[in-house]
């Protein structure tokens, strides 16, 4: 989940590049992050009991890749989740952690910057689900930037992770600004419908309450056929939004997405 499990490791390796010196967008703060247009301005005011935490984080991160730890995603896509405004949340889908192959990860749980193939297992699953559960046919790519723009907050529990090393960077502090992202979530209420895909997924379901809740087998392929096939998340979560008076997701994605 969240992009990428501890069993799903890195598809290929890529020769390591200059070190990065991008700053962190957030090693100052979340206004910075604000008005350069890496967070929605309610959602920094969500966050803000975390921006200490975050400050930190940017600091820890800085050492890590001083002493030569690649950190994934790029830093202008560590915050992605917190792009689109609070307040057009209408389904949260939680993942573990970012994929930790270089040039994977975009920053939203379980998707692929658009050149990525093969996509990564775990997301064919789901398209796989979603073609069978709403007719949406499976693009090419891995973007879900569409379902973003629509209020889906496509959140990993930990936003970073040393190349080549999956789930490295659990403990390190994420966990202390997503449990506040959740936290806001949770007090800023419905039409809103959580899908958790997993046990590390629905052991965070008592910080979403009273969240309308969809839970599920993962859609790894070491698990998918335990439960995440056939169990139409998508469709269900547009009922339970319909039925809280809210507007359900065109779950459709674009066939193919434009390479830059």
């Amino acid at each position: 989940m969240v992009l990428m499990e501890p069993h799903e490791t890195p598809l290929f390796d890529l020769a390591a590049p200059a070190r990065d010196t991008t700053p962190f967008p957030f090693g100052n703060g979340l206004g910075p992050a604000v008005d350069a247009g890496f967070v929605a301005a309610d959602w920094a005011e969500a966050l803000a009991p975390a921006e200490g935490h975050l400050v930190a984080m940017a600091r820890l991160l800085e050492d890590r890749r001083a002493a030569g730890e690649r950190i994934l995603p790029e830093p202008g896509n560590i915050l992605r989740a917190f792009s689109r405004p609070l307040s057009m949340a209408r389904v949260l889908i939680m993942g573990q952690d970012p994929y930790p192959t270089p040039g994977h990860s975009m920053g939203l749980s379980f998707a692929a910057l658009p050149q990525v193939h093969p996509l990564p297992r775990s997301l064919k699953n789901i398209y796989t689900e979603l073609h069978e559960d709403t007719g949406a046919r499976i693009p090419e790519h891995g973007d879900l930037t569409a379902w973003a723009d629509q209020g889906v907050v496509l959140l990993n529990r930990v936003l970073t992770v040393g190349s080549g090393d999956a789930g490295s960077h659990r403990k390190l502090g994420w966990e202390a600004v997503t449990d506040t992202a959740m936290a806001a979530l949770a007090a800023r209420g419905g039409p809103l419908v959580a899908i958790l895909w997993g046990k590390d997924a629905q052991s965070l379901a008592p910080a979403l309450e009273p969240i309308p809740i969809i839970a599920s087998a993962h859609p790894s392929p070491l698990s998918a056929r335990r439960g995440f096939f056939g169990s139409r998340p998508f469709s269900r979560a547009n009922a339970l939004l319909a039925a809280a008076g809210g507007t359900p997701i065109d779950w459709e994605l674009p066939a193919a997405v434009p390479r830059s």
